[in-house]
């Protein structure tokens, strides 16, 4: 079954960290990605830029409307993600354990649902 896993960063400790501390936590990124490859996991992973670079889009009335980031007040925002494969919820919560950045903001793990066309 696919997962997704979404890395929230708090505003609060976002940008906080030394160039040292910020190159190893993207050093333990790159470990952890080819560890999950090795293994045969990765689904994809990337990390997202910062909130103020969004562009919310809506369509109401069939009209589209664009609104610039950030758009909302919040206390964190989504950092990145991994889309992995596991057996099953618990194997998935020890892999996203393992994420780096769970341990200066916080991963939240969501089975993926496959759609399907109504018959």
């Amino acid at each position: 079954m696919r997962y997704i896993c979404l890395i929230y960063n708090s505003t609060d400790t976002d940008g906080t960290l030394t160039p040292d501390e910020t190159a190893e936590l993207i050093k333990a990124h790159f470990a952890f990605d080819e560890e999950l490859s090795r293994e045969g996991i990765m689904i994809h992973s990337d990390a997202l830029e910062m909130p103020d670079t969004a562009t919310v889009l809506r369509v109401r009335n069939n009209t589209l409307s664009a609104t610039d980031g950030p758009y909302v007040e919040t206390k964190e925002h989504l950092a990145g993600f991994y889309v992995i494969e596991a057996p099953d919820m618990v194997k998935a919560k020890e892999i996203a354990g393992r994420i780096p950045s769970a341990r200066y903001g916080a991963v939240e793990l969501r089975p993926v649902r496959t759609l399907t066309l109504p018959d």
